[in-house]
């Protein structure tokens, strides 16, 4: 095993290891087509993602015309319905994110999604891309419980606990596209690492990350340079 001072690294789902903008605009597309709304592009839909499901249907009403509490309610309930049925038919992992991993198992390093989307429903987009046994952990938006979502720390923590390490102890990184993903690995000490093509609500340098990649292949030379 080759020594490397990260014991775990964590990745985002959505806009950091799988571009899933294809069926995430399908989804919220559907809902706002069956509300008689305009459709939205797939570059303004990216904007949108990160915060989870809700919170990216919200958006896409609000750029659309607003809607009510009951409402969205209805809608909230289709486009879930929708995008449960289509969840794998365009993501992908973007390029380099599977050759990585390699790299990390071939050192020994565990590695864990942490996202903001429902679990279950990551758990079978990873499922349906033959992926989910690549990873030792999966933490979603749901998993911790309401209010302990990312930015809060507490995902990554859990992150380190079924990665086998100490919280506080174990060398850990994180790395994703949002500043949900940045400010939950600032609270909980450990470096956030920002991808450049991701599902940017922000230019990327105003995140605050410890580093910034535009390509997969960065990665483990940008681990080692903040180690």
């Amino acid at each position: 095993m080759t020594h490397f001072s990260f014991a775990i690294v964590g990745f985002d789902l959505d806009g950091t290891f799988l571009d899933t903008s294809g069926d995430l605009t399908a989804a919220v597309n559907d809902t706002l087509a069956f509300a008689g709304r305009p459709t939205l592009s797939i570059d303004k839909v990216k904007t949108m993602i990160g915060g989870g499901a809700k919170h990216m249907l919200t958006l896409g009403l609000e750029a659309t015309g607003g809607c009510d509490a009951d409402e969205f309610r209805t809608l909230y309930k289709r486009m879930l319905g929708y995008y449960e049925a289509h969840i794998s038919v365009h993501s992908h992992p973007y390029p380099g994110a599977l050759d990585v991993l390699d790299r990390f198992d071939a050192m020994g390093v565990k590695t864990a999604i942490v996202t903001n989307k429902f679990e279950a429903f990551a758990a079978k987009l990873l499922g349906d891309l033959g992926l989910r046994d690549r990873f030792a952990a999966l933490i979603g938006g749901d998993t911790m419980g309401k209010g302990f979502s990312k930015p809060h720390r507490a995902p990554i923590d859990e992150m380190i606990r079924r990665c086998g390490g100490e919280v506080g102890t174990t060398r850990a990184a994180f790395v994703g596209d949002s500043i949900y993903d940045i400010m939950a690995a600032k609270n909980a000490g450990i470096p956030g690492i920002a991808v450049g093509f991701g599902f940017l609500m922000q230019p990327v340098e105003e995140l605050g990350a410890d580093a910034v990649i535009q390509k997969y292949d960065e990665l483990i030379p940008t681990l080692e340079r903040l180690a």
